[in-house]
């Protein structure tokens, strides 16, 4: 095997390992056993567990934000909405175990940084699209960040309850995820008030 695809080979077995068992519950022994070497060979190409589980981490981030952001292709702003929800679905679907690691709380610092960062910075891209559309319907555009953040983070915690489930089927978890936002921006109010008691 190369040096490159001895490092593949390590980080698919550590990704593999990590989804199932977490950071905690993964060592680089197990992971030497797996790939049929020795423990100096993963800290050669890693430094060690954490270097490994970094690079997972920052593909599978990787992953996900591209599949978004692809997704993005223009048109109707529900249409918009529909094709992110189906990219994270799509990449719950496709990519379970590297969604799985993506989910947990990481104790290592990696350079895209953790989920809640990542779905940040989705909801970053969808910022400008939905500030467009509250500027088009006479809302303050400066309150897109707010309700993209909202979006997308009601679509991945969904994503995560459906993890588990699967049930419903796919696109009747995206049309159910679309038809809440969609039919709740649609009648949202320019100025909304509360009405109970806490209004201040």
């Amino acid at each position: 095997m190369t040096g490159k695809e001895r490092r593949e080979q390590l980080l698919d077995i550590g990704r593999a390992l990590f989804a199932e068992r977490g950071f905690e519950g993964t060592s680089v022994e197990e992971i030497a056993a797996k790939a049929g070497v020795s423990k100096p060979v993963v800290y050669e190409h890693f430094g060690g567990k954490e270097g490994l589980y970094a690079v997972v981490v920052d593909r599978e981030m990787r992953r996900l934000l591209d599949m978004v952001t692809g997704a993005l292709t223009g048109g109707h702003p529900r249409e918009l909405l529909e094709q992110a929800a189906f990219a994270l679905l799509d990449y719950i679907e496709q990519y379970t175990d590297g969604f799985r690691i993506l989910v947990r709380d990481s104790p290592v610092a990696q350079s895209t940084g953790n989920f809640a960062s990542l779905i940040s910075d989705i909801a970053t891209q969808v910022e400008d699209i939905l500030g467009l559309e509250f500027k088009a319907r006479g809302f303050d555009p400066k309150l897109a960040p707010l309700y993209a953040q909202a979006l997308v983070g009601m679509v991945a915690l969904t994503g995560q309850w459906w993890l588990n489930a699967r049930k419903p089927n796919k696109p009747e978890v995206a049309a159910h995820l679309v038809n809440l936002a969609w039919h709740g921006l649609d009648g949202l109010e320019p100025k909304p008030r509360l009405i109970g008691h806490r209004r201040s």
